[in-house]
Order: C-alpha cells, then sequence, then structure tokens
C-alpha cells in the first residue's frame, strides 16, 4: 500500500456509517412570522396515507435520486404538499440530523414561510395545516414518555464468533418521546424530536 493512497484520504468529509442502506428523508421546521406573532407550520397528515395516517409532521418528504441535495428535497416536497412556490420558503440553518431505530435518516431544516396567501395543501396527502404560536412550545414543557430498545439476534446468529456465546450482554437502548398537546392536536415521535431540539436551541440562546 502506497502512502500518497491513504493521504488521498486527506478533507474527506465524514458521513453517517450504513447511510447507504437508509432512507433519507427532509423536511422543513418552517415558521410563518404574522402580525408580530411568530408561528410553527404544521401539516396533518391525510387518514388515507399508508404511513401514518391522520398523524401531524413536518412538511418533507423522501429524497430522490435526482435531487440536488437535502435541502432541495425539503422545499420540493414542501412545495408539493402546501401548494406554494419553492420561493414561499426561506431556509435559515440545518438542524441536527435524526437517525432513527428504522433504518431512516431525517435532515430537517430551519425555515421561513414568506407568504401563505396562495397555500393550496394537496388533500391526497395533507388533511389540513396547523398554525401554533411558537410561544406555546417555549411555554409548555412536553410529557416525555421512553422506549426500551434491546437487539434480539435471530436463531441462524453465529453466537458461537462471539464472546459468552447467547449470554452476550447485548446493550439496550432508551428513547425518549415526547407529546406535545395543543387543543387536543397531538405532536409527537420524530416531528416532537426535531421540534424539541429547536425549542431547546432557542433557550440556550436566552429566548424564553
Amino acid at each position: 500500500m502506497r502512502e500518497d493512497i491513504i493521504r488521498s484520504f486527506s478533507g474527506r468529509k465524514a458521513k453517517i456509517l450504513g447511510h447507504e442502506n437508509t432512507i433519507k428523508s427532509a423536511v422543513l421546521l418552517p415558521l410563518f412570522f404574522d402580525s408580530g406573532e411568530c408561528y410553527v407550520l404544521f401539516e396533518k397528515r391525510a387518514r388515507t396515507m399508508k404511513r401514518q395516517p391522520g398523524e401531524i409532521c413536518f412538511p418533507g418528504g423522501t429524497r430522490e435520486p435526482s435531487d440536488d441535495d437535502s435541502e432541495y428535497t425539503a422545499i420540493r416536497e414542501s412545495s408539493e404538499e402546501l401548494g406554494l412556490a419553492p420561493e414561499c420558503f426561506e431556509v435559515i440553518a440545518p438542524l441536527d440530523i435524526m437517525v432513527s431505530t428504522f433504518s431512516s435518516i431525517i435532515i430537517p431544516f430551519l425555515a421561513i414561510v414568506k407568504d401563505l396567501s396562495s397555500l393550496n395543501i394537496n388533500q391526497a396527502e395533507v388533511e389540513k395545516v396547523l398554525l401554533i404560536p411558537l410561544k406555546f412550545f417555549l411555554e409548555n414543557q412536553p410529557e416525555v414518555h421512553y422506549i426500551e430498545t434491546s437487539a434480539r439476534p435471530p436463531e441462524d446468529f453465529p453466537f458461537h464468533l462471539i464472546p459468552y456465546g447467547r449470554n452476550y450482554p447485548f446493550r439496550r437502548g432508551r428513547i425518549p418521546q415526547y407529546f406535545y398537546n395543543w387543543e387536543g392536536e397531538i405532536i409527537w415521535g420524530l416531528t416532537a424530536s426535531i421540534l424539541h431540539h429547536f425549542i431547546e436551541l432557542l433557550k440556550k440562546a436566552g429566548i424564553n
């Protein structure tokens, strides 16, 4: 092995290990300002959807091979779902990437919706849009519960190749689940985790 080959890795950008085996999605956490008030925009998914029908989420979706990057995906999907021109969205910054235990990676972006006057939701995907004051999330802590996870190797797993065999002490995980209740509408799951991360960033910046 030549040294110059090893040095050619210099400057490489790190990715998430195993990312090629995951479904990649990108979403916007969209804020809308009106009459001095800041609102967070959510979608309530159509009840005819195969995945998560009737649940509240951020606009966005799966990245297509033809998409330039994840930011483009988030804007494209949001535009299709809300019926707004791509120019209506101004991306401010990326938020932390989420790696779920269900072989998916979600890349969120903080954005401002500049104009909602032409809102025309795609009713095949979206039942309705919710505009919830940002101050509600700043002033109200979510309810928190936890999901326990554990490794469950199949019967043909090569236990004989690892220390302690079938008695190997596989680690367990504990995943927090946040629940926000806005007038009977429940925001939870990955959407609530992204939202909670953003609220914590605001509080660390001294905004409350």
